[in-house]
């Protein structure tokens, strides 16, 4: 097994700190996403020149420092060595998949196995640094933050919840994540891009609007179409991933072993 980061107590705090980290890291994302769709601010595309775009990028950014520091402690080497990767996994798919005539992403597989093997803390946290990572060369995903560490969240809620003890509670976990997702969402996609954030979901929202929808309306019924399936998708993918992995690597996640994840596979 990978060995927890066990630091002194001093350094990683109690519990209740570690709790009230994640709690605070939470709000702030809330609090962004909130300021962002009530006050629709121009520039958040512009790239970190624009001064909205670089305060929102470091409110993100805290937020993901705060989650991961109240995880920090309780995650495996294994973990440390994986985020990376999903990160990359994240943003390769989301750039090929979106320039593409599909109306789907695929850009949250990684935060999904993050969540599904280190928990929703984690999840939550590679889905925010992966888009901020993303938005240094492709500033119009910075506003999805909230969105993509919702994915990461529900992600591990799922998994603690046995959605990996059946290959087919997988897909069915993805469709109801996808919906919130989808809601959640949609508001930032129809006031930043006006619906037209990839070529294939583009082209859904437009046929909505040429039926006579608003923008907002027709960006929530693309999202409602689009993100289930997604997330369907990635949530199966991830699933047969970590199906195929060594009993012996996902049993060091303490996440896995603590919530029996993986039902009797953790064992093989």
């Amino acid at each position: 097994m990978s060995p927890n980061l066990t630091l002194p107590e001093t350094a990683t705090g109690s519990p209740l700190r570690r709790r009230l980290l994640a709690a605070t890291g939470a709000l702030l994302l809330a609090g962004t996403y909130t300021t962002l769709v009530l006050t629709q601010p121009a520039g958040l595309t512009d790239g970190l020149g624009a001064s909205v775009a670089l305060a929102t990028f470091a409110a993100y950014l805290a937020a993901a420092v705060l989650l991961l520091a109240a995880v920090l402690p309780e995650l495996p080497v294994s973990t440390l060595t994986l985020i990376p990767v999903a990160l990359a996994l994240n943003i390769v798919l989301g750039q090929f998949v979106g320039s593409v005539m599909v109306p789907l992403y695929l850009d949250s597989l990684g935060t999904v196995l993050v969540g599904f093997l280190a928990g929703r803390r984690a999840g939550a946290a590679t889905g925010v640094l992966g888009t901020l990572i993303w938005s240094l060369f492709n500033p119009t995903v910075l506003p999805f933050a909230a969105g993509a560490a919702l994915v990461g969240f529900l992600a591990g809620t799922a998994a603690r919840f046995g959605a990996l003890r059946r290959p087919y509670l997988a897909p069915v976990a993805g469709l109801a994540v996808g919906v919130l997702v989808g809601v959640v969402s949609a508001p930032v996609a129809a006031f930043v891009f006006g619906g037209t954030s990839g070529v294939g979901t583009g082209a859904v929202v437009a046929a909505f609007r040429s039926m006579g929808d608003s923008l907002l309306s027709a960006v929530t019924k693309q999202a409602l179409i689009s993100d289930p399936g997604d997330k369907a998708i990635v949530f199966l993918l991830a699933a047969l991933l970590i199906y195929a992995l060594p009993g012996r690597l996902t049993a060091s996640f303490a996440f896995v072993r603590r919530h029996r994840v993986l039902g009797s596979r953790t064992s093989r």
